[in-house]
């Protein structure tokens, strides 16, 4: 016997009618919350950061490949990772779908990490992916947008992530275990992983000249993590007990 509340079709559907309201009410927000990053300030940005690419040395200029508006994806694959982490491998899978869309709609969609170019590559091609990533290796890009760390930040608690120092579940000592249990699927240990961190930035060349618009972490990424959505509209939901998602070609087949 089923252990959720049951009913009449014209029981679901007065319950359903009121539900939309509230769906639509919360559309109208997500509208007016989207008019409010665009009218952000833009920041100018300066520093000269170079990436390696497919096509190269790049700039972050560069990155945009002839769009005027570019998406970048922090991609938590740090130096000394063996593989890609876990959570950003679930967002990823859904970028090849959507990339064509935006490039086609003048905009750049990139993932960028601090792992070296041949490990991305490695990576990429295990996953199946086509969407450009570029590799941060010894730029200050990823620090300057506050996705990576150094071991002395670490020891200082002086970490800065999602817009505020400290108090997030990966500077906690010692490591949660579900911190620990995505390192060791990267091949490195919690403090390592930990020292780079997932979000996603934009920007906008204007005239020669590329801002800043708008970044977002942690939570903050969830509209982008397609699985989440529709997990969020089946009977049961995200129905979450610990870590229970993988990276695609580690599901037992079934």
């Amino acid at each position: 016997m089923t252990t959720h509340a049951t009913g009449t079709r014209q029981q679901w559907l007065a319950a359903r009618l009121e539900l939309l309201e509230a769906e639509k009410a919360l559309t109208r927000r997500s509208d007016e919350l989207a008019r409010q990053r665009q009218a952000l300030p833009w920041v100018r940005v300066d520093k000269a950061y170079t990436f390696d690419t497919d096509d190269g040395r790049a700039t972050l200029a560069d990155l945009f490949k002839g769009r005027s508006q570019l998406l970048v994806y922090h991609f938590m694959f740090g130096p000394d990772y063996t593989a890609g982490c876990p959570s950003c491998s679930s967002i990823a899978d859904g970028f090849n779908g959507f990339a064509v869309h935006l490039a086609n709609h003048d905009v750049m969609l990139t993932a960028v990490s601090r792992a070296p170019l041949a490990k991305l590559h490695a990576y990429r091609r295990r996953m199946g992916w086509t969407f450009p990533w570029a590799s941060a290796n010894g730029s200050d890009f990823n620090f300057d947008f506050n996705v990576s760390f150094t071991k002395e930040q670490q020891r200082a608690g002086d970490v800065e992530y999602n817009f505020e120092r400290g108090g997030h579940a990966m500077d906690v000592e010692p490591a949660p275990e579900p911190v620990v249990q995505f390192a060791a699927t990267c091949g490195t240990d919690a403090p390592t992983y930990s020292r780079d961190r997932p979000g996603m930035s934009t920007f906008v060349i204007e005239d020669g000249v590329v801002y800043h618009t708008y970044s977002t972490y942690a939570r903050g990424l969830d509209g982008l993590w397609g699985v989440y959505q529709w997990l969020d509209r089946a009977p049961r939901g995200r129905n979450e007990q610990g870590i229970w998602w993988r990276r695609h070609d580690e599901y037992a087949q079934r």
